[in-house]
């Protein structure tokens, strides 16, 4: 497809139609209320959000997309001038409320972008798309895969949502004397804090803005502003910090769980086999702990007021291998440039999709400072359990404090580095058949 036609979570002027695929901020970027550049297609949920989001923006410019029906889109050639057609329907990603994917069909072929999503072998919801997008293809071949490669690496494993959900109820039913405070983003989770509501049967504190965004999602009767009535609490992620759960414990005793993919990755590559070179001597592994049955634990204890549980929205790496190869593109790029895992797709997927695979070495320079950074964190945090001094543990604790922020400021920049494109050819160079 040429450039100038079509735009995917990207907000910059020159292009007929754009597309969002959710409202997550990283998504976002470069959109604002005084926007202007053409209309914008997206799911329905999403633009109920929308005046929330961007107060003042001309809403006679969305287009709701209703899922798994075809839409025809009368658009031009930037360069003939001739019209053109393209086809394009939205898939429930099962990410956030309202994310969404999109088929386009036309005279470039056949391509999905997926936007952030998560397809759990488990969910219903996910069956439910999976079936969508196959009976929507129809045999044709994908010729143009735009793939959430956030966790495309054999390192990030985690467990389904109804699983980690799970965990979290049992880490604050054991401990029935203490606040609990969830670190969340401003959209998302949200089935984690009504499960936590119905089977505790207790409602959650949220803040103002949290509670509309709850409320036009359909949840009435489950969350409150009233500290008084609950000691659940749901606060932003960027206040969770081990410096908040340290003031919040010299009033009251206080437990923080952080609902997250990123710290859930196992250690798969040692020696020089490795694609990213030998392992350090002191590396670190965060895995799901399994109890003698052969059930997941807990979540894992990071600090002492700190639980981190393996709750993510987006696909871990079984599940996009096993996306990739339901779909077996012609083609595949991920749609984070940078991302925690730090390796394009086709490294891993390109035999599905019968392509050259890309260099082994790629991003090794990054990854080797994300690891680094992971055990020094983890190693000062070790130093400070076993100090004395309460003058030595409180600057201990502070250093603690500013390595953990800058590996979460770190994965965040790199995450949010590219987002969103306007599709061309040139996405797509061309590689050579396997001989």
């Amino acid at each position: 497809m040429e450039s100038g036609i079509i735009s995917v979570d990207r907000w910059s002027q020159g292009s007929q139609a754009y597309f969002l695929t959710h409202l997550h901020a990283d998504h976002t970027r470069g959109l604002t209320p005084t926007w202007k550049w053409g209309p914008l297609f997206c799911s329905l949920i999403t633009a109920k959000l929308f005046p929330l989001k961007f107060p003042q923006f001309k809403l006679s410019l969305l287009r709701v997309l209703d899922l798994g029906h075809w839409y025809t889109l009368p658009l031009f050639s930037p360069s003939s001038g001739q019209p053109i057609t393209v086809h394009v329907m939205a898939i429930d990603a099962h990410h956030c409320p309202g994310a969404v994917m999109y088929l386009f069909r036309g005279e470039f072929g056949c391509m999905l972008y997926t936007g952030d999503f998560r397809w759990e072998r488990t969910s219903r919801r996910a069956q439910i798309a999976r079936n969508m997008l196959l009976n929507a293809l129809k045999q044709e071949k994908l010729d143009s895969l735009y793939l959430d490669n956030t966790y495309c690496n054999p390192l990030y494993s985690f467990p389904s949502r109804e699983v980690a959900a799970r965990q979290v109820v049992n880490i604050i039913s054991s401990h029935p004397n203490h606040d609990i405070v969830i670190g969340v983003d401003s959209l998302g989770k949200e089935d984690l804090l009504h499960y936590v509501s119905q089977v505790l049967k207790i409602k959650i504190w949220v803040w103002p803005e949290r509670l509309q965004t709850m409320h036009l999602l359909g949840f009435q009767d489950n969350f409150t502003t009233k500290t008084s009535l609950t000691r659940v609490r749901a606060i932003p992620r960027y206040s969770f910090s081990i410096e908040t759960l340290e003031g919040l414990n010299m009033m009251r005793p206080t437990i923080g769980i952080m609902p997250s993919g990123l710290p859930w990755a196992k250690e798969i590559f040692k020696g020089k086999g490795s694609a990213f070179g030998p392992s350090p001597s002191h590396s670190v592994t965060c895995t799901n702990r399994k109890k003698p049955n052969g059930s997941l634990a807990g979540g894992q204890i990071y600090n002492q007021y700190i639980y981190t549980v393996p709750y993510s929205e987006h696909s871990c790496f079984a599940e996009i291998k096993e996306f990739v190869q339901l779909l077996q593109p012609a083609s595949i790029k991920g749609i984070v440039a940078s991302s925690p895992s730090y390796v394009e797709p086709l490294y891993y997927f390109g035999k599905f999709c019968g392509k050259k695979q890309e260099s082994s070495m790629l991003y090794q320079k990054l990854w080797s400072e994300e690891r680094v950074e992971r055990v020094e964190t983890i190693q000062i945090k070790s130093a400070t359990k076993t100090t004395n001094s309460n003058l030595q543990g409180k600057k201990r604790r502070k250093k603690q404090v500013g390595l953990l922020v800058s590996h979460v400021n770190r994965v965040s920049l790199l995450r949010r580095l590219r987002r969103g494109i306007k599709i061309t050819d040139s996405d797509f160079p061309a590689y050579e058949d396997n001989i």
